[in-house]
Formats: structure tokens, sequence, C-alpha cells
């Protein structure tokens, strides 16, 4: 069984504590409503809070404030999903892990961008927009 609890202790980097935070974020106002993009747009506050990055940064906010918007006019095509992982990749590292890099994590995806992308994919196929 995979709690929240479970990803913020188990999963590596920083992902697992951000991912833990945002679906905590979910469930606390899942008893108020059950809008998928007022659920998304917590989770990402909960992210940002949680992580101290804002867009631009190289992280999954940079996915998440790229999409989240989409959810909200049932607009999300995969090609949104794709163009807002790939704009990670010319960016410099702010935050997380790879902000160690520095320069060097020009011309790389972030992990967290890739897996949210992964994550807004899912959603796209479930067709739970």
């Amino acid at each position: 069984k995979v709690t929240a609890m479970s990803l913020i202790s188990k999963v590596g980097g920083a992902s697992g504590p951000l991912y833990g935070t945002a679906f905590l974020e979910m469930a606390k106002a899942s008893a108020k409503t059950d809008d998928l993009a007022e659920l998304m747009e917590l989770a990402l506050a909960g992210i940002k809070k949680r992580g101290g990055a804002e867009a631009g940064d190289k992280t999954m906010v940079d996915v998440w404030t790229a999409l989240v918007p989409k959810l909200k006019d049932n607009s999300l095509t995969q090609a949104d999903i794709d163009a807002a992982v790939e704009s990670t990749k010319d960016m410099v590292a702010k935050k997380g892990r790879a902000s160690y890099l520095g320069e060097r994590s020009v011309g790389h995806l972030d992990p967290g961008a890739v897996s949210s992308g992964y994550l807004f994919t899912a959603l796209l196929e479930a067709g739970v927009m």
C-alpha cells in the first residue's frame, strides 16, 4: 500500500517529499471539493511551499505551473505536457539536488519535471479532465 507518507519517506531526492506533500494537500481538500483543477492548484501551492521553488528554477514546479491552468480550462494536451517538460532542458537548476550541478545542468531535463510529465500524462490518458 502506497501512501503519501511512504512517498515522503522513501522516494529518493527531493521528489518524494514534494509528491507526498502534493498528495497530502489534495487529500485534505478532497473533503470540500472533487474538482481536479482546484486540487492540483492546492498541490502546487504545497510543492512550492515545501520546496521553495518557483517557475524558472528547473524543477517540477515548472511543469505544474504550466499545466495546472490547462486543467482549469480543460485544455490539457500531450503536446502541452511535452513542451512543459522540455522547457526545463535549457534552464540552470536553482533548486533541488540538480542545483549542485549549476551550469552543468543545462542540456538535461529535470528529473522532477520528467516525473511530473508522467503524472500529467497519466491523468490525460485516464480521462479525468
